[in-house]
């Protein structure tokens, strides 16, 4: 057990390379860091997406309703979100790079037993429901660890776009699991749905053995100074208070008891539910209301996954060139993404609809991205994995299960819908009232968080520039 708990330790060193050195291979030794939450990233949308790219197949091979695949999908929803903020509690403080890697094989494991019960040839709901939830549960920490490391390493006024480069993998991730889980079921399947599952997976493990002790978790573990003392940035000030605080009292105090994380917890979830009520059902939608082919269904997904891609680009390195001012950002991509939403309703090609999903990929994953280096801003290092955890869990506690059961149930023709009040919602044409009502309130939340990064941001640029006429 000593063993075990101690590979999992952060072994930190007294320094003993000099700054200029630290310097000239800080991009060497970032990167190798870097890869490892990039790459194990992308594995893990390949055993997530796949899901929901084999959702037609499941329904025309296996039998399965749309009420039953939004189920499960709220299963892992469940799971994802508890153990965002339960392992991301357990991750901070752990060398977090490693623990990735395990826990990328554990769920990969999960999703290969799934694959082996669907050649069967049998749909056991509650079976796939608890490995399928066990496997969003040993994913969930992949997001916050990912920030922790890359946070670790990288100094404030460039953190926006890094983290944006690696909120790529999700797209990459995202883009080929349709394509490549329905090409591995084609070519080793004969076309069986079984072969989007156990393809992927079988890779995810070979990846996760492969990283394990590939870059550190921080530049500490090589003999350097923090990323703040490498770039020239002062340290916080919180920082020596926080070496005498314990793990929950840090939790307590500035997680807890910090009121923009919250607002930034509830915004998340309206994102959520535009985000994944688009992605999650585009290859239902077109094959349902549209008639498309399957080939154009799973290639939503792809055009989705692309867009967001450019978009995970483009955001965090926007909001580094506006000083940090992450929530505005986001206010103005939400905004267009209204916009965006009417292509997406009215569209009635394949090339309409795979513009128009190009266009929410690219403007949706900005807040997607910007509430996430926002809340770094709010968090002190040694709590971020939590803090991203926590805006985590809200996002799939609430927003993704609402996209995956409540929109699966006004969307399904063979169910009543439900009701909110004396409104009654069923049909396609009410999912997409619920994207705008969603957009609308993350709209509201986000310009308050911004109102308060502006004001950080002034205090901020006033000490700079008294220290400026201090040192002159």
């Amino acid at each position: 057990m000593t063993k075990v708990i101690d590979f999992f330790s952060i072994h930190k060193k007294s320094v003993s390379v000099p700054i200029e050195v630290q310097r000239k291979q800080w991009l060497k030794e970032f990167l190798k860091a870097f890869f490892v939450v990039f790459i194990s990233y992308v594995c893990m949308y390949l055993i997530r997406n796949n899901f929901k790219a084999g959702q037609p197949l499941l329904k025309t091979q296996l039998g399965f309703t749309t009420s039953q695949l939004g189920y499960i999908g709220f299963g892992f929803s469940i799971t994802y979100a508890i153990g965002k903020t339960v392992l991301g509690y357990i991750v901070d403080g752990k060398n977090a790079k490693r623990v990735v890697s395990v826990l990328l094989a554990m769920s990969a494991t999960m999703v290969l037993i799934i694959g082996f019960i669907l050649l069967s040839g049998k749909k056991p709901i509650g079976i796939i429901l608890l490995f399928w939830g066990l496997s969003g549960f040993f994913q969930a920490p992949g997001g916050p660890i990912a920030y922790s490391t890359i946070s670790r390493w990288t100094p404030t006024k460039k953190r926006g776009r890094y983290l944006g480069f690696w909120n790529m993998s999700h797209n990459i991730g995202g883009a080929l699991a349709g394509v490549f889980a329905l090409w591995a079921a084609n070519t080793f399947f004969h076309g069986n749905v079984a072969g989007m599952f156990i393809v992927p997976s079988i890779l995810a493990i070979v990846v996760s053995v492969s990283i394990l002790f590939i870059g550190k978790d921080e530049p500490e573990e090589l003999g350097w100074n923090s990323a703040e003392e490498i770039f020239n940035e002062p340290k916080c000030n919180e920082d020596s208070e926080l070496d005498k605080m314990s793990k929950f009292d840090i939790f307590k105090k500035y997680i807890l008891k910090n009121p923009w994380i919250w607002i930034l917890c509830v915004a998340n979830v309206f994102v959520y539910i535009v985000r994944i009520g688009i992605d999650n059902w585009a290859p239902l939608y077109v094959t349902e209301q549209l008639h498309f082919g399957m080939g154009d269904a799973v290639n939503t997904i792809f055009y989705f996954e692309i867009g967001a891609l450019l978009g995970s680009l483009t955001w965090g390195y926007v909001s580094d060139l506006l000083k940090g001012r992450r929530a505005i950002v986001a206010v103005v991509c939400l905004v267009l993404t209204g916009f965006a939403v009417l292509g997406y309703r009215y569209a009635t090609s394949v090339l309409m609809i795979n513009v128009s999903l190009c266009a929410l990929g690219a403007l949706i994953f900005g807040p997607q991205l910007l509430i996430g280096v926002s809340l770094v801003g709010f968090a002190p290092k040694k709590s971020i994995a939590v803090a991203n955890g926590l805006s985590g869990t809200f996002g799939y506690l609430f927003g993704d299960s609402t996209a995956k059961v409540a929109l699966a149930k006004i969307a399904d023709p063979k169910s009543s819908g439900i009701n909110i009040g004396s409104i009654h919602l069923h049909g396609w044409n009410d999912v997409f009232f619920v994207f705008y009502g969603a957009l609308v309130i993350g709209i509201v939340l986000l310009l308050i968080v911004a109102y308060a990064e502006e004001k950080r941001i002034r205090i901020k640029t006033r000490k700079e520039s008294q220290i400026t006429k201090n040192v002159a």
